[in-house]
């Protein structure tokens, strides 16, 4: 099957995710969220490196999403990353100084902007590669929700209310 049709689709709400929503339209986050990114940017380093009840820490599963979204990049290069993948190695990353906060940062940002680019391209996919590809964007929904459970400061604006008329 071609991805011509979800292309749009699956753009908007990987990109909400990862920048926040337009003015105009919010499907998967508050109208005004930052998304994942700039959220990221309000945590200090401490903040980051802290692994809450025995848990992962948010350095952790940033470090995650970058290895994730890196094995993606590389799928759509043509590469088959996935058979030789250490996931494990992604939650090693568990304290980060100043300056290991804001690489990750940074490399995180550079993956989810190429994967975001590579979604803009239709593409002839196999089922399972079409299950891969809606299953980064929920991944990164799921993370997102984890890392705003951990620190309330990655946390996005609450939903408004309607107005009533």
């Amino acid at each position: 099957m071609n991805t011509q049709d979800l292309s749009i689709t699956l753009t908007t709400l990987f990109a909400e995710l990862v920048d926040g929503p337009p003015a105009d339209a919010a499907y998967m986050l508050n109208r005004g969220d930052l998304g994942l990114l700039r959220s990221l940017d309000r945590l200090t380093p401490a903040q980051a490196s802290a692994a809450p009840r025995a848990g992962a820490s948010i350095a952790a599963h940033v470090d995650h999403l970058r290895y994730g979204l890196s094995l993606m990049n590389r799928w759509s290069a043509g590469e088959n990353p996935f058979d030789d993948a250490d996931w494990s190695a992604s939650w090693r990353s568990t304290v980060v100084t100043a300056a290991g906060w804001q690489t990750l940062r940074d490399d995180l940002n550079r993956e989810a902007h190429r994967w975001l680019d590579a979604l803009r391209v239709p593409r002839e996919v196999s089922t399972t590669e079409l299950n891969g590809i809606v299953g980064s964007i929920a991944h990164l929904a799921y993370h997102l929700g984890a890392i705003r459970q951990i620190d309330r400061a990655a946390r996005g604006p609450a939903e408004q209310d309607s107005p009533t008329s």
